[in-house]
């Protein structure tokens, strides 16, 4: 054989050889494409939420108008319910669990909520029945002392009743 007819029947080979693999590469391609855009949904989705949770909590704290806070609340929502759409339209009907996933969230919110309102209730409490234990100072020392004390904790002193 010819040189010529040799390297024409290798340039052949390489492109049918091309051709065939084709599909192949797309799938790689495609399956990369898709994770990305998978992960690129997800740290959305945590955005949102930690901006939802931020505003939240800057809003209790007195730090933002109510008039601002409804709808600065109202477009992180809908962005969420946007994002949650894409990830349904993604995942194929995964995100319903994530929906999940955000409602038990938001419900913890609310329930650390109420549960640091009873911790300060406790911490009132407290202080009302320290403050009713409370007798004053030491006439010789100046510390603070109980009703409970017959002598000073810090330098010894009787104390009269």
């Amino acid at each position: 054989m010819e040189p010529g007819a040799i390297i024409l029947l290798l340039s052949v080979l390489i492109l049918v050889g091309l051709f065939v693999a084709q599909p192949f590469t797309k799938h790689w391609r495609s399956t990369k494409q898709s994770s990305h855009e998978l992960s690129v949904l997800l740290a959305e989705r945590e955005r949102t939420i930690n901006a939802l949770m931020e505003l939240d909590f800057d809003n209790e704290i007195g730090k933002i108008p109510g008039d601002e806070y409804s709808d600065q609340r109202a477009s992180l929502i809908q962005k969420g319910s946007e994002i949650l759409r894409k990830l349904d339209e993604f995942q194929g009907g995964q995100a319903s669990v994530l929906e999940g996933i955000v409602n038990q969230v938001a419900v913890e919110q609310n329930s650390n909520l109420s549960s640091d309102e009873d911790i300060e209730d406790l911490i009132g409490k407290r202080r009302a029945m320290r403050q009713q234990k409370t007798a004053g100072f030491c006439p010789n020392c100046g510390k603070p002392i109980l009703q409970s004390d017959q002598f000073c904790p810090s330098c010894g002193q009787k104390l009269n009743s």
